[in-house]
């Protein structure tokens, strides 16, 4: 399996095949791109970022493109409506970048009313022509990422991915739904088989693939060269294990939350087991900013309250996190709620 995600292969018979964290705003920053490599993310991609704003050299842009030597390998996501933007970023980006993924799948109006993002989708040949001038611009791998339509007329993603070939880009992703969608409704992956059978480029599956399960019957559906998992992977970055525990990619024990019970993980309730595997998590990724990006009071908020939700109790997180103004203080808080029931 190849480290880039180039590989493509024969109908799926159970073999390992790579997850994919998607790039997600105000989520995939690097601590947590370490924290999921090391839950079982076998490829990382950073938040989108205004290719615009990196043209023009935006320090908190450029912030989002910071990487680190554990994660291998480095993939910046941009987005834009400008041609000439989204190239000197592409190029600006290259000598740092093992690949460089293309947005036209974010469905959020502050950047579909740009003409960016998804938006393009109703404009193939600009959009192809978009990443025709990149890939002829950098000596890097270019990489897409797209939905299936806009949901104004056909849905033309298997077309777009067609035209995208011929020009070069090495890698294409489909999420199952339409820009007009957003994220309601089931993700349609018959779309996504589509595009498979019809280019010989690899082509990554996203949308509703949150476990074991739905991540066995979108292989068996697409016969995808990887997954991309999205909303299920916030507050939840063991959620890749999970995935290939349950496909046989790996065994329970492997899992650093589980080895660390030695022998004993069994015994624990399952509240227990979800309250221990994210406390595991939780502090691993606060070690991770202190080793990188350092402790942002925000950042820390935002997955704080993701890494609680659904458990009992976890509405007083919110409360936590405003009360206290230490970032130590909080993160320690948060550990210390995270502690499993039969420990605490």
């Amino acid at each position: 399996m190849s480290n880039l995600g180039f590989d493509t292969y024969e109908p799926w018979s159970g073999e390992q095949r790579p997850l994919y964290l998607a790039p997600m705003a105000g989520v995939s920053d690097l601590p947590y791109r370490l924290l999921a490599k090391e839950c079982g993310a076998d490829i990382t991609i950073t938040e989108f970022t205004n290719s615009t704003a990196l043209s023009r050299e935006a320090t908190a842009s450029w912030r989002k493109m910071e990487s680190d030597p554990r994660e291998q390998p480095f993939i910046p996501q941009i987005f834009g409506g400008e041609m000439d933007d989204m190239v000197k970023a592409a190029t600006m980006l290259q000598e740092s970048a093992d690949v460089i993924d293309l947005n036209f799948g974010c469905p959020a109006p502050k950047v579909t009313s740009i003409c960016a993002g998804a938006a393009l989708m109703g404009e193939p040949q600009r959009l192809v022509t978009m990443v025709e001038n990149i890939v002829e611009a950098v000596d890097v791998p270019v990489t897409a990422k797209m939905r299936l339509g806009t949901g104004q007329g056909p849905n033309n993603a298997v077309n777009i991915c067609q035209s995208l070939e011929k020009v070069g880009a090495q890698r294409l992703c489909i999420h199952g739904r339409t820009l007009r969608q957003r994220y309601s409704g089931i993700a349609y992956w018959g779309t996504i088989q589509t595009a498979v059978n019809a280019v010989e480029v690899p082509v990554v599956a996203n949308g509703d693939i949150t476990d074991a399960n739905s991540a066995r019957l979108c292989l068996e559906q697409t016969n995808a060269s990887g997954l991309m998992i999205g909303r299920a992977a916030i507050g939840r970055p063991d959620v890749f294990a999970q995935i290939k525990v349950g496909l046989g990619w790996m065994e329970k024990e492997e899992l650093p939350w589980v080895s660390q019970y030695e022998g004993e993980w069994d015994t624990l309730s399952e509240t227990s087991q979800a309250f221990a595997s994210r406390r595991w998590c939780w502090d691993r990724y606060i070690t991770l900013c202190r080793e990188t990006t350092g402790l942002a009071k925000q950042t820390m908020q935002r997955h704080a309250i993701a890494f609680s939700k659904g458990l009992p109790g976890a509405k007083s997180v919110r409360t936590l996190m405003h009360e206290l103004t230490d970032v130590n203080e909080s993160a320690q808080a948060i550990s210390e709620f995270l502690k499993p029931i039969s420990e605490g």
